[in-house]
């Protein structure tokens, strides 16, 4: 049996979700395992090691059936050498990660960050399957993005192109981001930013359903705003549009420079819905000339959480099958 199947490895910081995949892009058995972030880097290696051997077991597939292993990782890294610069959730500082992981296993290893392989894999067998221009955006606690021009991930001159949620959007009264600066997307459209919005709705009020949740919890999540602006609250619909409108004009602005036929935007506080899509769309055509918009459409991703597997195998397979186009020219 010839090899012909990839593993996948989505690396987060609560996390770790694994897979075996096959040329199509299908999923053929997934594994999840807690991150072990305080345990360091070593610890993470040996979680992988048991995730693989467990993979296996649940399978009928060895080593001798894999090609290689892509993982998405969230971080700065050297994407050629496959060294992690800085992974701040996961406290890693220049690590060598592919270098570590071909001597653990002994087939080839492709690393790439995890927004850029949650992209790969929505435009492989996801929302964006057939387009070759295409922007994604995962929104979640922060906001991720990945650019792909020609089929291919457009990393930039040091890996850092598709950094979009650091776009500053509220020049004037932005709210400090991580990253030292103020008024970035991700405070002003990510889950945190909902939570942010909600905790001054809730000050001035007495009753309604945010109040009652908030006293009931004693906080407020992204999650259940959504949920409350699904069923209906008027003032979490507010919060959800608020966002929704600054998605969509700064979407708008990255068009003129990317003009991708589709967008795909995925995380928690996609699950919104038309809530959140509705009032983004409309931003975006307000703001964008009808020839740049005419051929761009805007969906929901379809992969959730296996999205970033599926592209991190991805990675694998392209370089698989681009080099057994160039074994058939030679």
């Amino acid at each position: 049996m010839n090899p012909s199947v990839y593993i996948g490895i989505d690396l987060g910081g609560t996390s770790i979700k694994m897979g075996l995949v096959d040329q199509l892009g299908n999923i053929l058995h997934t594994q999840e395992s807690p991150t072990p972030v305080k345990a360091g880097y070593h610890q993470v290696l040996k979680v992988f090691s048991q995730m693989t051997q467990q993979l296996f077991k649940d399978s009928q597939y060895e080593w001798k059936d894999i090609v290689g292993v892509g993982v998405g990782v969230p971080a700065f890294l050297d994407q050629r050498q496959g060294i992690v610069i800085e992974a701040v959730n996961l406290g890693w500082d220049h690590v060598p990660l592919k270098e570590d992981l071909e001597r653990m296993w002994t087939v080839p290893i492709i690393i790439d960050n995890d927004a850029n392989a949650a992209a790969l894999g929505e435009m492989w067998n996801g929302a964006g399957k057939g387009a070759s221009h295409l922007i994604c955006l995962t929104l979640g606690t922060g906001i991720g993005g990945g650019v792909i021009i020609n089929g291919n991930i457009y990393h930039g001159a040091n890996g850092s192109a598709g950094e979009v949620g650091h776009i500053t959007t509220n020049h004037q009264n932005g709210r400090s981001c991580n990253c030292g600066r103020k008024g970035c997307l991700e405070t002003e459209a990510s889950g945190t930013a909902i939570v942010l919005d909600a905790l001054e709705q809730v000050k001035g009020m007495s009753t309604g359903p945010l109040k009652e949740e908030y006293d009931r919890t004693g906080t407020i999540t992204a999650k259940s705003v959504v949920q409350l602006a699904r069923r209906g609250d008027p003032i979490c619909k507010k919060i959800i549009t608020k966002i929704g409108r600054i998605l969509g004009c700064t979407l708008a602005q990255m068009c003129y420079l990317l003009n991708p036929e589709i967008i795909v935007i995925g995380g928690g506080v996609a699950r919104a819905g038309k809530i959140l899509f509705d009032p983004l769309i409309q931003a975006f055509h307000d703001a964008v000339l009808p020839r740049v918009a005419e051929n761009t459409s805007i969906v929901p991703a379809m992969l959730g959480n296996q999205a970033g597997l599926t592209g991190a195998a991805w990675l694998i397979h392209r370089k698989y099958t681009l080099d057994i186009l160039e074994g058939q020219r030679q």
